[in-house]
């Protein structure tokens, strides 16, 4: 019998100076539609941009999550502010296609959903406050100089995710696993941080990592297949080419009976044993609170 596992671990990146052309500090009222707010509705409506590395369940949850926190907290689109949407598809030259893109439409804050994006949207603007989500490690992309004191115009939430406790779970379900395979794009920084992690959590437990790398997401499907005969369980990390193509792997788990673990729900909902992580959803809605705050003129860690 499948056991299905999954909660929520939500991280945050704190901004404790005011991120540049955020307009002028809210009021005393810790409402976010309070008076302040509503002057800023009567004044301006605000353009948003966001910037999506590809289409996949995830990702989509997040950005559907930063919109219902957005309106949640007083900003809705048709009313006082626009979204212009834009998705790379995966490609990693397009995301700074479409950061030079948002910029050049000024904008008044960007999303930047997943690493590459935000890596992109960093690089070109230093003025526009950015607000990310779905990106792992914001310290070892550049994004940011600390968690608690970014020093730059970044803020948001991050996936990273509980590899080891991920690890420990499959090794309770699946006590007599040895050998897990991890399929991952190592383009994707937040993939090859994961693993490295994997990696060091493995020997603990007993287990052994063997890697199967992939360019895109229609290589998911042989890269499976390679692993097949050598592995007992599959560990799928939060890579957005392998998201992109869970189905691929969930075919040929299933034809070879070898069980999935997850990094975040998604994965379980695309047919993964179980999962001890991400809501993205839930992260992406924090985010929009964030952006809220941002876009009355509040700071973030305040």
């Amino acid at each position: 019998m499948k056991k299905n596992f999954s909660i929520t671990l939500i991280l945050f990146i704190t901004l404790s100076l005011m991120l540049v052309g955020c307009g002028s500090p809210a009021g005393s009222s810790s409402d976010p539609k309070g008076a302040s707010l509503e002057d800023t509705k009567s004044e301006k409506v605000f353009t948003i941009g966001i910037s999506q590395f590809v289409e996949h369940p995830a990702l989509d949850g997040a950005r559907q999550g930063f919109i219902d926190g957005l309106k949640e907290a007083g900003f809705e689109e048709g009313k006082n502010i626009d979204i212009l949407l834009e998705n790379a598809q995966a490609d990693f030259p397009t995301t700074q296609t479409i950061a030079n893109k948002l910029v050049s439409e000024k904008v008044d804050l960007i999303l930047a959903i997943a690493t590459p994006s935000a890596q992109s949207a960093a690089n070109v603007t230093k003025d526009i406050p950015i607000l990310i989500t779905a990106v792992t490690d914001p310290v070892e992309a550049g994004l940011v100089k600390s968690l608690e004191i970014p020093e730059t115009n970044v803020t948001g939430t991050t996936d990273m995710n509980p590899v080891r406790e991920q690890l420990e779970l499959l090794k309770e379900i699946l006590p007599e696993s040895k050998n897990v395979g991890v399929i991952y794009n190592a383009a994707e920084p937040n993939s090859v941080i994961q693993v490295n992690i994997a990696k060091t959590a493995a020997g603990k437990l007993e287990l052994k990592i063997l890697e199967a790398t992939v360019a895109n997401a229609s290589e998911v499907y042989q890269a499976v297949q390679t692993l097949a005969g050598k592995v007992d369980a599959i560990y799928t990390p939060t890579d957005n080419t392998v998201a992109s193509a869970i189905s691929a792997i969930v075919k040929v788990a299933n034809d070879e009976k070898i069980p999935i673990i997850g990094a975040e729900r998604g994965h379980v909902d695309g047919g993964a044993l179980a999962t001890l992580g991400i809501d993205y959803y839930l992260l992406g809605k924090q985010t929009g609170l964030v952006a809220s705050k941002v876009l009355n003129g509040e700071d973030p860690a305040g």
